[in-house]
């Protein structure tokens, strides 16, 4: 579903939540979650937050930076 979504819109910036990367038994998911977006969204800027409140600042550090 990710990789479909992906192909589906354009996207500045993905932003991945610390509750998917921080737990280390969820780093195969990491993983599974990084390669799609690189090779669907090669384009875009890959964003990592850890509280849920700090997505927008996550984001803005690399959205309108090139």
């Amino acid at each position: 579903m990710l990789a479909q979504q992906l192909t589906e819109t354009s996207y500045d910036c993905v932003v991945i939540g610390a509750g998917i990367r921080l737990p280390p038994p969820s780093l195969h998911l990491f993983e599974k979650i990084v390669n799609p977006v690189h090779r669907g969204a090669a384009r875009a800027a890959i964003a990592f937050n850890t509280p849920p409140e700090h997505t927008v600042a996550a984001m803005g550090r690399w959205v309108g930076k090139d």
